[in-house]
């Protein structure tokens, strides 16, 4: 069994079976974002030569690795899913610590990661093709699968067991092997994903991970002739980097990026139900996820009523560190990300009206890390910066409007099309909410974040490269249609 061979603080990368270290003898510290002097480990600041020698490891294994039945396959993501699951308080643990959300929801990610590993094992039986009609009599046709080859991951901090697991997962299943780069932030929870993938004697060089700078590491794999296919998740400025390095020489990629997602509130909605999936899908992990809400779009008729039990709700949040007990939302993951937050609550300051919140928080229970009031502003325009960039915070922006028809056009003036939900009891504005919704995932009476594993995800617009992720629709990206004719 491959194991960790430095101290059990510094994580190595997993390159061809084997935990090794960056050849530039450089590391990466990673601390708590609850409490700066808490050190959560190092990783290794690798350089293209590591990426080589995991790219090369990956394209040595492939042919070996893609001559295996499925069924083979799923039996070592099965192994995989059940040492995940036997260590789900070790990694959750570390989820906490090293991105900030609370131990609840770094548990009920890892329980995921678990299904996905399950899920797409089962695959492994499942078909990967259809007989068609011949117009020759004499003949047989029909389709069959082939994988890309190998493929390169880039995945980000937000969901650092959920994502990387929902992209390699079905990229093995389907006979690809995998170089995988994850957000450095996020970077040791990865590594404990990627030992319970050593411990299930998944064959050497099926299976790589390199840490390092993105630029580095990420545009590497982007740009290296032997990666087949990349499949990133993380802002749209870097999305497009790799798109366009992919394409520029014929590569495969899959990109999913940002979201500006809106919740209607008509005025026949379960107003309670409303605020507490406003809430929920807006400020849990911090509204640090692609599907979170950040508009809120309220018909007037019910607007003060929603207005009121929102605010009121959102001012009995607890916020501190993720692992303790009655703590409802963690700090922003990293200094940046905490800055690039209040930033935005000060454009919120002149573009409209401040509700709650609207500060950094102090005191000793916050002052070692990065936490931010939850905040609610009102009175913006859809024009207001606040109400058409992605913040990736704890902000809710409320927004008046007559009609139904009135807030579809507001949900959809941004660039974005990820997620969108609505709260209704009226089949026509429901129809119509389907209908006319710019988004990939649109969601009724429930709030935008959130997907179930067996559905496809994945945006519109800005918001992705318009493939799709999970499910079955995963095996569009990850293999070719081969089609055969035999005489």
């Amino acid at each position: 069994m491959a194991v960790q061979t430095e101290t059990s603080n510094k994580f190595l990368n997993y390159i061809n079976g084997e935990w090794v270290a960056s050849n530039t003898n450089e590391v990466l510290t990673n601390t708590n974002p609850a409490n700066t002097d808490d050190v959560v480990g190092q990783v290794q600041k690798s350089s293209r030569d590591d990426l080589e020698q995991a790219v090369a490891a990956a394209k040595s294994a492939k042919k070996e690795w893609n001559n295996l039945a499925g069924a083979a396959r799923g039996q070592y993501l099965f192994k995989a899913a059940d040492i995940l699951e036997s260590r789900i308080e070790d990694i959750a643990e570390c989820m906490t610590r090293e991105m900030g959300k609370t131990f609840p929801e770094a548990k009920g990610e890892t329980a995921r990661g678990v299904a996905i590993l399950r899920y797409y094992a089962g695959e492994g039986m499942r078909k990967v093709g259809d007989v068609i009609p011949s117009t020759d009599s004499d003949a047989l046709m029909f389709t069959t699968r082939a994988p890309l080859g190998v493929v390169g991951v880039v995945t980000p901090w937000n969901f650092p067991v959920a994502i990387p697991i929902w992209k390699t997962a079905p990229a093995l299943i389907y006979g690809n092997t995998v170089v995988l780069k994850p957000a450095s932030e996020a970077a040791v929870t990865c590594a404990k994903i990627f030992e319970c993938f050593a411990e299930a004697g998944i064959p050497a060089g099926v299976v790589n991970m390199v840490t390092g700078p993105g630029s580095v590491i990420g545009q590497g794999l982007a740009e290296h002739p032997d990666v087949n296919g990349i499949t990133f998740t993380g802002s749209n400025t870097v999305g497009k980097q790799i798109g366009q390095a992919a394409l520029a020489r014929g590569a495969k990629y899959q990109l999913e990026m940002g979201g500006k997602n809106p919740v209607i509130v008509a005025n026949d909605a379960d107003i309670d139900l409303a605020v507490e999936a406003t809430i929920s899908g807006g400020l849990r992990s911090t509204g640090q996820k692609c599907t979170a809400t950040s508009r809120v779009i309220v018909q007037s008729d019910v607007y003060d009523k929603f207005k009121e039990k929102l605010v009121a709700k959102v001012k009995e949040i607890s916020v501190g560190n993720g692992l303790n007990d009655g703590i409802w939302m963690g700090p922003s993951a990293s200094e940046s990300q905490l800055n690039t937050v209040l930033s935005y609550i000060e454009k919120g300051k002149e573009e409209g009206t401040l509700l709650c919140g609207g500060d950094r928080l102090s005191g000793e229970e916050h002052n070692k890390g990065y936490f931010v009031e939850p905040t609610v502003f009102e009175d913006i325009k859809s024009e207001a910066s606040i109400a058409q960039e992605e913040i990736f915070g704890p902000v809710l922006a409320l927004m008046k409007v007559d009609t139904v028809e009135a807030a579809l056009e507001l949900a959809n003036d941004v660039e974005y099309g990820l997620s969108a939900s609505i709260f209704t009891t009226n089949i026509q504005k429901m129809l119509s909410f389907i209908n006319e919704m710019d988004a990939g995932l649109v969601r009724i009476n429930a709030e935008s974040a959130g997907v179930e594993l067996q559905a496809p995800f994945g945006g519109m617009k800005q918001s992705s490269s318009h493939s799709r992720e999970q499910g079955e629709a995963a095996k569009e990206f990850f293999t070719s249609i081969k089609t055969v004719f035999v005489k």
